[in-house]
């Protein structure tokens, strides 16, 4: 008897050294073994204040358990990543949370909007250290590429669902992933390459053509700031919008400083050519090309389209053409730093690599033989995560300077000629955002996403938009957007409204009422 209840001691503790018991407490997720993982770190966070190990101190979050650790699927890999756990109040769900730019840093403002929201939530730094503009870690490291371009997003899922599991007993009921830019990519990747990870997925301005955005990043910066005599400085970018606006932004019946369809949008740069002395509102001949250039997109030598061009219409917003584009003078933009730190350090391994020797044919191409395999989510077969019953929402703005908008257009496109009309309707829709630049900001509204304005709204909030027709089955056909008075505060009050409409439909002035509220516009099919 002595000896059988020995024996079941033994057993007993070797499970739990693998799967702590339902309803673990915090600590003994320390004895979770994972494949290829090692936690650092478990805690529990009381409720208030929590300084993380980089960033400003969080402030008002809920009790919570802390999982950091470390996972080597590779013997170069060294993907961070933290799950942070509501110890109430749980709501069964688990989100993902995506990087922006190159990555490099685990998101604490995300993990602390998840469990504030009660939220199970994992974040990653994707296998290396750095700010999100810089390559460097790139270099000799192909391994951390993988790790950056799909594997430590699903390796993060994975790993998070096995710790939520032991630690409240039972697997998450439903997983979300919303993320922007390159996150919106890591969201397309998802749905793509490991389909049973996420029941809803919602990818923001998606870099998912990452080797052809980034050609068209050089290949725009050799059109411009390639010679000074087509390098068009950021003084000149009010003359070139309001002549954009003035051109289109009537067509939709509301002169509000936003054009609701740039697609439709015809605007002649040789407009703005300088007609006597150079200034600030006209364009120099060179530089109207350059500007044609940007708007046309990049082409090879055939003349085929690789990647579109930009919209119209808001080249002078603060987080418009100025941080991303022009720069603040040559060779000082965010694309300029995108651009080269890709072609530098994960096609060529040269960090002297100069764009200005572009050639775009030859740059296509040693692009995509290397990286599109491993970077790219443009595979419109999306049969796997439909079957399983997955929903996918993306959203662009029309503004973004970062990631033409026309590119999602073409991707949503894609999945519809594939699936089917019928079938793509049935789990994606694509919301275009007039005026908004990239993810957020702009002079139109913003269309608010992880846990932003009206958190539980779906007919404000797109993450509840995407979490009603997972878990009820209402398509969304519309989203309110919300531009405020002071930036990201609604506590400053609301300034303008308006309805997003599932793509190809834009939102229509009904003809009376006040022009800057949702209700007066209705959805209709856009003018051909």
């Amino acid at each position: 008897m002595n000896n059988r209840w020995a024996l079941l001691k033994i057993m007993a503790s070797m499970v739990f050294a693998t799967l702590p018991a339902f309803g673990a407490d915090c600590e003994s997720l320390s004895r979770l073994t994972l494949p290829a993982t090692t936690l650092t770190t478990v805690q529990t966070v009381p409720a208030g204040s929590f300084s993380p190990p980089k960033g400003a101190p969080l402030k008002n979050l809920p009790a919570f358990c802390r999982a950091a650790g470390v996972i080597k699927p590779s013997s170069d890999s060294q993907i961070q990543f933290e799950v942070w756990l509501p110890a109430s109040g749980w709501n069964g769900k688990f989100q993902g949370i995506g990087n922006g730019g190159f990555a490099g840093a685990i998101e604490y403002n995300g993990l602390a909007d998840a469990v504030q929201h009660g939220y199970a939530a994992a974040s990653t730094d994707t296998g290396h250290q750095g700010s999100g503009t810089d390559a460097a870690w790139a270099l000799g490291h192909p391994e951390k590429i993988v790790d950056f371009g799909h594997r430590a997003i699903h390796e993060m899922t994975d790993k998070a669902k096995a710790i939520v599991a032991a630690f409240y007993g039972s697997g998450p009921k439903r997983s979300y992933f919303c993320s922007c830019s390159n996150g919106g990519r890591q969201a397309l990747i998802e749905a793509q390459r490991y389909p049973a990870d996420y029941d809803g997925i919602i990818a923001g301005a998606p870099a998912n053509y990452w080797t052809h955005l980034l050609l068209s990043a050089v290949s725009n910066l050799q059109a411009t700031a390639g010679q000074q005599a087509t390098y068009i400085p950021p003084s000149k970018l009010a003359a070139i919008q309001a002549a954009a606006l003035a051109a289109c932004d009537e067509k939709d019946g509301v002169t509000d400083g936003v054009i609701e369809n740039p697609a439709l949008c015809r605007f002649d740069p040789a407009a703005l050519l300088c007609q006597g002395a150079e200034s600030a509102n006209c364009l120099t001949a060179p530089q109207v090309q350059a500007l044609k250039k940007l708007y046309e997109g990049t082409r090879n030598a055939r003349g085929k389209l690789l990647f579109p061009g930009y919209s119209p219409g808001g080249e002078a917003d603060p987080a418009g053409w100025r941080p991303w584009i022009t720069g603040p003078a040559p060779n000082e933009s965010l694309l300029f730093a995108f651009g080269t730190g890709f072609y530098r350090n994960m096609i060529y391994n040269n960090p002297a690599w100069d764009y200005k020797s572009l050639e775009v044919d030859r740059e296509a191409k040693a692009a995509d033989e290397k990286m599109a395999s491993i970077l790219n989510a443009t595979n419109p077969d999306l049969r796997k995560f439909k079957e399983r019953g997955g929903k996918l929402l993306l959203y662009h703005g029309w503004s973004d300077a970062a990631i033409p908008a026309l590119n999602s257009i073409d991707y949503y496109k894609s999945v519809v000629k594939k699936m089917g009309s019928k079938n793509a309707g049935n789990f994606v829709r694509l919301f275009m955002v007039p005026g908004m630049q990239h993810c957020a900001g702009g002079s139109g509204p913003s269309l608010f996403g992880q846990f932003g304005v009206a958190r539980d709204d779906p007919r404000h909030n797109i993450s509840a938009a995407l979490e009603r027709w997972a878990e009820q089955g209402a398509a969304p056909e519309e989203i309110v957007a919300t531009k405020l008075i002071n930036g990201m505060n609604p506590a400053k009050g609301i300034e303008r409204t308006r309805p997003l409409c599932a793509y190809p439909k834009i939102a229509r002035y009904k003809g009376s009422g006040n022009t800057e509220a949702a209700e007066n516009f209705e959805c209709a099919e856009p003018a051909r």
